[in-house]
This record gives C-alpha cells, structure tokens and sequence, in this order.
C-alpha cells in the first residue's frame, strides 16, 4: 500500500489528546531518553503540593488510536494516567472528553473511552512479523500539528532500555516530537504494528531514535484493562541474563538463544520449581525465544496460577521443570469495580469503595478511591487515581466513612487526609471553606 493511500484510509483511526492537570508552576529540562512530550509528571512533582504553592494549569498533548467503534482509544500511560482531564479531538473535528478506563506503567499503555458510536477503527497487525528494515509511519499531532505524518523504518526490535522497565521496545527512525505520544505505527499494509512511546534526546526533541511498544503487547494489556481497569500478571521469580556467543560456548550451547538465570527468589515460584542459578531456558510452553525480554513477556502475560513447563539446559543436558506462576504485585491501583461514585461537594472530591479483594493485593486496610477531584480537593494536588486512607486518624472504608468525619469539622477548620499515591503515603491539609452537602 502506498503510504499516501494509508493516511487516506488510516487518518480518520487517529485521534488528538489534550490533558490538562494542576500542578506547580515550574519546568526541569530532562536529558537522555524521554517519554515525549515529557517525562512523567508524578516523578517530576514534588509530593505533596503545599498550600502555599502557585498552582498553575499545565496542558499537554498526545495522540491515540481508535480500537473499538464505540469509543476504546489506545495511547500511552505516561500522558494520561495522573491528569485531571481528558480531551479528544477526532479526524473529523468532533471532541470528547475522556474516561480513563485504566492504565499500566510497566508497559506504557492506557486505555480511554468516549461516549461515540460507529467509529472508524484501526487494522491491528502483527508486531512480531516486523522485521529491521522494515518501512513504517505514524500519524500523530506533534506539537499539535493535527494529522501529521512521518516516515522511516524499523532500526531494530526487541530494544531494552535502562529505566523503561522490560518493555521489548520496537526502536525506528521516524521522527516523534512532543504531542506523537500515543500515535499509532503503521506497517506498509496500514496494520498499527506499534504504539510509539519515547524517544532519545538530549534536547527534547527527535534526533533520531524512537522507540515504540509493540502492538502485540499493547493489546493484550488493553484486554485487562477493558475487564477490569487493571493489569495481573504472573511471576517466576528469577533475574535473567541474555545470552551471548561467548556465554553460549561456555555453556556448551550451539547458538546463543535463551535466557541464563542469574538470581533465583527465596519462596518464588522458580525456586520451588528447582531452577537454579546457571540454567538456561529455552522455551515455556512448547514456545521458544531467543531474547530473555520474550521470556518475560510470556510469563507476565499468563494468569497467575498457572503451570507452566520450562524447558532448561543445565550442565550440557536438557532437563524439563513445572513450575506454578504467582502474581506480580501491581504497579497501580487497581478499579474498585462497579462501585457508584459518591460525591462530597464540600471538597470536590467523588470518591469510589474499595472491595476487600483490591485492599488485600494494595495490602491496606482502609482507603476510598478518587474518581474525580476538583475545587478544593484539586487546588491541594490530590487528582483522580488517588486513595484517601483517613482523615487525621480515622481510618477509612466506606464513603460514609467519609461524610461522617466531616460533619464534625466545622467551617474555616483544616483537615489531614492521608493520601496513598504509587504506593507512598503523605498527609495533605485542608481547610474546610464550608460544611460539606449531605446526600
């Protein structure tokens, strides 16, 4: 397909993304690999924001795919998930706000919903038939540009980067400048083969090298966050080593493909499993790789609980291991499930319940979700995404929990609420400007 016919008949899949968050007024340039169009702004804040900082509206933008005609957009994590609005703009100049439906930092994937029927959706390819040398182009709004269109190729697949986690980045030369985060990555067919994701610079802007999550993986942790608003993977419990020609000729091996276990976890699945330091897998489940990111890959895709058969070589010989796949602890707050919001118009907050099941994986007693925060509650930092544990010292569980702590405080009075944010804990003050409305 002619790259002229794609954007014809691809451009109408692609959509613009504007958030808008509360923050501190300030900028930090970043040098090295960036998340464009910035780094993650949780990393960059300082936590919690006081009351006494000049709070400013920090807009950003981003690009998206439509993966489903009533209204699912894929696009990445680092743009969407602490922001305290959503706006999408489609080809055909309708805008939306958006719902986050959920998020996964580990690979950079978000997905968004809009109230919209019968939308045009995307053709999903298949990552792993890309090959290096491959041509490639993603449409996307750097810099706001709406529908712009860059070409290049693929460079390699399969990068690691430091930093990014264990995410089998495709890496190519097309140009993506801030406002391309979340673009989607066609193949010469028009098939989105990749989610672009980040790029290297040491000025903010394209030199050359981007990088850009595979659309195999992207959809599988799209599937778990349209079921339940968060991702569940399995675990081995074992550190690996990729395997090089001269580590392969040491361990007897022919060809240097497989994974060297390095480390294996006290009470971790690998261990109870017999695998040992020095063993080198070759396959799981019938399913052989030649990178160690695959093995990875195949096992966080798993449902936890699962058996799985791991094919080793061990001192010149093979051997066959079974071995049960715990769960790897979430990096996010999962959904509280269909839990109605509950809204406090004192503080501008809505706030959702926690099942027992979601207290138990966070390992907390108590806590209220954040659906939506605004007024009070958004001028002192805390967004949606946030848990609120207590209220000084009383402990929280239930909504109710909440509107009775607060008609004992009085109007012109400050309150502690105890916020959980990516798993740490701070106390942010409040002052009451009103008594709170009942409902």
């Amino acid at each position: 397909m002619a790259f002229s016919t794609l954007v014809a008949s691809r451009s109408a899949t692609v959509v613009d993304i504007s958030t808008l968050r509360i923050g501190r007024d300030e900028s930090e340039g970043e040098m090295g690999l960036e998340f464009a169009p910035e780094n993650d702004f949780a990393d960059r804040l300082a936590w919690p924001l006081p009351a006494s900082a000049r709070i400013s509206q920090i807009r950003d933008l981003a690009s998206g795919i439509i993966v489903s005609s009533d209204g699912l957009i894929l696009t990445s994590a680092h743009v969407v998930s602490h922001v305290d609005e959503a706006q999408v703009r489609l080809d055909d100049g309708r805008r939306f706000t958006a719902r986050l439906v959920g998020s996964d930092r580990q690979t950079d994937v978000a997905l968004l919903k809009i109230d919209a029927e019968g939308l045009p959706v995307a053709v999903i390819g298949d990552s792993s038939q890309l090959l290096p040398g491959d041509w490639v182009a993603a449409i996307g709004a750097p810099f706001g540009f709406h529908g712009s269109v860059t070409t290049g190729v693929v460079s390699a697949k399969d990068r690691l980067i430091a930093g990014a986690g264990e995410i089998p980045f495709i890496q190519t030369d097309v140009a993506i400048n801030p406002g391309s985060s979340g673009s989607p990555l066609f193949n010469s067919r028009g098939e989105v083969v990749a989610i672009n994701s980040m790029i290297y610079s040491g000025s903010g802007g394209y030199m050359g090298l981007s990088f850009a999550v595979p659309i195999n993986l992207a959809m599988q942790i799209s599937k778990q966050l349209r079921a339940t608003g968060a991702v569940r993977r399995a675990r081995l419990g074992a550190e690996f080593q990729e395997m090089t020609p001269l580590l392969a000729e040491s361990f007897g091996l022919a060809l240097p493909a497989g994974a060297l276990v390095v480390n294996v976890e006290a009470d971790s699945p690998a261990r109870r499993a017999g695998l040992a330091a020095g063993d080198i897998v070759t396959a799981i489940d019938g399913a052989r790789f030649s990178h160690f990111s695959e093995l990875l890959q195949q096992v966080a895709g798993h449902t936890p609980g699962t058996r799985s058969r791991l094919e080793l070589w061990r001192r010149g010989e093979t051997h066959t291991i079974w071995v049960t796949l715990s769960e790897q602890p979430g990096a996010r707050f999962p959904s509280p499930g269909n839990t109605e919001p509950e809204w406090n118009d004192g503080l501008g907050l809505s706030l959702g319940e926690l099942s027992a099941a979601t207290r138990q994986q966070l390992r907390i007693d108590a806590g209220l979700l954040v659906r939506e925060s605004s007024g009070l509650a958004r001028s002192e930092g805390i967004r949606a995404g946030d848990l609120i544990v207590a209220i000084n010292d009383k402990r929280l569980e239930r909504v109710d929990d909440f509107r009775l702590a607060l008609t004992h405080v009085t109007a012109g009075r400050t309150v502690a609420l105890l916020v959980m944010r990516d798993r740490r804990l701070a106390y942010v003050p409040i002052r009451i400007s009103a008594r709170p409305v009942s409902h």
